[in-house]
């Protein structure tokens, strides 16, 4: 009787289904990524009086366009700034993340769905957008709170000097990003056995206990997840300070790392040292994500 013959070739069936992810991936991914490793070691020589073909041609720079853009105060201050930002954009908003979820998942809760729905919302407007309704209310020119302060016998204060203008962007990062963190969080919660908030009631346990020493505590993947994620979306900010720059003096072009990223590359058309900084703040966020998750995995993943 003949043996069944044996198939010792690979079947090409799944590696065609992953081929359309893989090109995509080297192409809107790998590609750029390379194309400015190469820029950043590069700069452009000019000969002659820099007119005609060939006049322009680019070079090996080595380290220079690394060294420039790191020794730059504009961009060293844009990174203090970047910071101080995230210092106060993060806690706030995971802090009202964690308070609403927590408040959706207790009893007794009316309107749960609606209540979600609108702390939710504001995540859905593009950052544009909420950035311009935003800094229309922030102008006094066109904003109602003026108004409505002046009845109180109150004045707006000026929401764009050089020490309000940062609260003034984490607001609005604040505002966006909130329903998103409470998403995740409350999905968090209810995945957490009941049978542990009703032994804990029986025990005498009031909400705030339960919320503090068992709630908390077992959703702590999930708050080290929104929190590496809200800091590297602050490390990238970018699209507010960027559309409320023209409503006031204050938001210089490189307010922000990428701010400067993009004025070196647009508004001063040296793309050699934007790649480079461009490599540097990608290299930095990484080594921090790294490093806070390397952290977290000791002293929360591995605790459960």
């Amino acid at each position: 009787m003949k043996q069944p013959r044996k198939h010792t070739a690979p079947r090409l069936a799944p590696y065609a289904f992953v081929a359309p992810a893989v090109a995509l991936f080297a192409l809107l991914m790998l590609i750029p990524i390379g194309y400015t490793l190469f820029l950043s070691f590069g700069k452009s020589q000019v000969s002659g009086l820099g007119l005609g073909t060939g006049a322009r041609k680019q070079v090996f720079a080595g380290l220079s366009n690394y060294a420039s853009g790191l020794s730059d105060p504009a961009f060293l201050s844009s990174l203090l700034r970047v910071l101080v930002y995230s210092l106060i954009l993060v806690p706030v908003m995971l802090g009202l993340a964690l308070l609403f979820a927590l408040l959706l998942d207790a009893q007794r809760v009316r309107f749960q769905r609606f209540a979600r729905l609108s702390i939710f919302l504001p995540y859905a407007v593009p950052t544009v957008i909420a950035s311009l309704l935003w800094g229309f209310l922030y102008l006094p020119t066109v904003s109602p709170f003026p108004a409505i302060l002046a009845r109180l016998g109150l004045s707006m204060p000026d929401l764009f000097t050089t020490n309000t203008a940062l609260f003034s962007v984490a607001n609005i990062g604040v505002w966006g990003g909130t329903g998103f963190n409470m998403i995740v969080i409350y999905t968090a919660l209810r995945s957490v056995p009941t049978e542990l908030y009703e032994a804990a009631r029986i025990d005498g346990a009031s909400q705030v206990q339960v919320a503090l020493r068992i709630k908390i505590p077992m959703i702590g993947p999930a708050l080290v997840l929104t929190g590496v994620f809200s800091i590297i979306a602050t490390l990238q900010v970018f699209n507010e300070p960027h559309t409320l720059a023209p409503l006031t003096n204050t938001i210089s072009p490189d307010w922000m790392p990428l701010m400067k990223v993009f004025d070196l590359a647009f508004n001063e058309q040296d793309s050699y040292e934007a790649a480079a900084l461009s490599v540097v703040i990608a290299v930095a966020m990484f080594v921090f994500s790294y490093g806070l998750l390397r952290v977290s995995n000791k002293r929360v993943f591995q605790g459960r």
